[in-house]
């Protein structure tokens, strides 16, 4: 039983910050005081300034409500060292968070223990990030984190959407879940409209609105979100078509090519058919190379053309190294992995 005051509103303020909504017979039931009491402790928090709201139902609760500002959170240890990390490695991830991100790391280390503050600073220390260039579009954070709240509330979202043929239009969806594949996010929701399964990738949404309307979620096709949106990327109609007949197993394909799995489709134990299909011509390419094995080529025009030129640049650059007396510099001597 929690009797000590500060520490009891602590727990408390720590279950709402958990959870959507909490019966008050729940609340009691894990602070161990009764459903009086638990009522003028969320009287004391709302004094404080946390926006605790009353819901209604067969018997009432209270869920952390958003407020003008934002009140203090309650983590534990493994929480504040996962989110520490998180804002130092996903710096840089989505458009404007940068600097964003950094201030709030340095708010959170300010006040973190000494013992939590040491083992942060040492995963800081012993890790490095690649700054390869991000290639792509990138995801504006309101937007993610709109569709996110929309998601965990089981509320129905409008907002504009633009096609991969560049018109837009209005659509009205009760969002399921959000997948990140290759760089980029993705929304599974229910077009209201269309009656059906969409999915559509954030960086064409814009303008996500709420409409204060819940709905009762469904089962999603096949009961896994990722991979239904996998295969919906696998089979989405692209402006260049390129199938290939490759040499090689199915799994060394995938691995090398980093292809999704609908996508490579194996035809005997030593050859695999992969569809390289896709809006980027350079992507084809680039798929094309990592094969790194024998085929043969089944593709539109453009695609062939796109090869031929690329194919033919790099004769003359081979063309010239060997002019030139130019080739592959030669490999330092092998000290092994360890120097």
């Amino acid at each position: 039983m929690t009797t000590d005051l500060p520490a009891r509103m602590l727990r408390l303020l720590s279950l709402l910050q958990t959870r959507r909504e909490w019966s008050g017979a729940e609340l009691a039931g894990r602070l161990g005081v009764t459903t009086r009491t638990i009522r003028r402790d969320i009287d004391r928090l709302r004094e404080l300034g946390y926006p605790v709201e009353g819901t209604t139902g067969h018997a009432g609760g209270y869920r952390l409500a958003s407020g003008t500002a934002m009140p203090p959170l309650i983590l534990d240890d493994d929480e504040a060292i996962a989110i520490a990390v998180a804002l130092r490695t996903a710096a840089g991830h989505l458009t404007g968070m940068e600097e964003t991100s950094l201030r709030a790391l340095a708010k959170l280390e300010q006040v973190l223990p000494v013992r939590l503050r040491t083992q942060v600073a040492a995963l800081h220390q012993a890790t490095a990030t690649i700054g390869w260039e991000r290639r792509g579009p990138r995801v504006d954070p309101a937007t993610l984190s709109a569709l996110a709240a929309a998601c965990r509330d089981h509320e129905t979202v409008a907002f504009d959407y633009t096609t991969r043929h560049g018109t837009t239009a209005s659509r009205r969806v009760e969002p399921h879940h959000l997948v990140a594949s290759s760089g980029l996010w993705y929304l599974l929701a229910r077009d209201t409209e269309r009656d059906d399964w969409r999915v559509f990738r954030l960086d064409r949404v814009t303008d996500p609105t709420p409409t204060r309307r819940r709905f009762v979620p469904g089962a999603v096709p096949g009961q896994d979100p990722a991979a239904y949106v996998a295969r919906k990327i696998a089979t989405a109609p692209v402006r260049h078509r390129a199938l290939v007949t490759v040499h090689a197993p199915a799994d060394t394909v995938r691995r090398r090519t980093g292809a999704l799995a609908d996508r490579v489709r194996p035809l005997d134990d030593t050859t695999c058919a992969v569809d390289c299909s896709g809006d980027s011509l350079s992507r084809i390419a680039q798929t094309l190379a990592a094969v790194d094995a024998d085929y043969t080529l089944d593709a539109d025009p453009e695609v062939t053309d796109h090869l031929h030129r690329t194919a033919e640049r790099t004769r003359r650059a081979l063309h010239t190294a060997v002019r030139t007396g130019g080739g592959p510099p030669k490999a330092p001597a092998d000290h092994g992995p360890h120097g």
